[in-house]
């Protein structure tokens, strides 16, 4: 799998960031994981391979693919 960046929001390296799986043009998003119980008991259909990120809005209205 092939990962090409997209774009962050961040200044100083860490997280939030956009990558697009160049081989299938799925997103990979990298952000702070979601460890909240409350937030996290109001999820539905969760698979147990599956694990949540918390991005903000302005990267994905900046940087997310239109298409």
């Amino acid at each position: 799998m092939t990962l090409r960046f997209i774009g962050t929001t961040s200044e100083h390296g860490n997280c939030p960031t956009l990558y697009e799986v160049v081989e299938t043009g799925d997103i990979v998003v990298q952000g702070d994981r979601l460890t909240d119980a409350e937030h996290l008991a109001q999820l539905r259909d969760v698979g147990e391979h599956e694990t949540f990120v918390v991005i903000p809005r302005e990267l994905l209205t900046r940087f997310a693919p239109k298409e």
